[in-house]
């Protein structure tokens, strides 16, 4: 059993930035792939970013490409999303998320434990 904890979200101002941290316990997360999701009222739940098992393989949504940086910290059993350059769009619920294999993946069903999720919340 691997829970998840995330943590970082709230409000900024469009071009703001903020850190979202996700924390681990139980389970072998340095073997697990990770990933962020992200969901808005309304809209399905849609990828944002994933990593491998050691940080050597990132994949990012478009839109979020060069504004948004993954990583994380096996040692610490934690994941990262820094997230600058912030715009409305991006408001939505933000979710860690694991899968138990090594390799990345952009499809949700692909993850076996998830978070409760963290408010991002992007104003004009």
């Amino acid at each position: 059993q691997v829970q998840l904890v995330e943590s970082g979200g709230g409000l900024v101002q469009a071009g703001g930035s903020l850190r979202l941290s996700c924390a681990a316990s139980g389970g072998t997360f340095s073997t697990y792939a990770m990933g962020w999701f992200r969901q808005a009222p309304g809209k399905e739940r849609e990828f944002v970013s994933t990593i491998n098992w050691n940080g050597g393989n990132t994949y990012y949504l478009d839109s979020v490409k060069d504004r948004f940086t993954i990583s994380r910290d096996n040692a610490k059993k934690m994941g990262y999303l820094q997230m600058n350059s912030l715009k409305p769009e991006d408001t939505a619920v933000y979710y860690c998320a694991v899968r138990l294999v090594p390799r990345i993946s952009t499809t949700p069903n692909a993850y076996y434990y998830w978070g409760q999720g963290t408010q991002v919340t992007v104003s004009s």
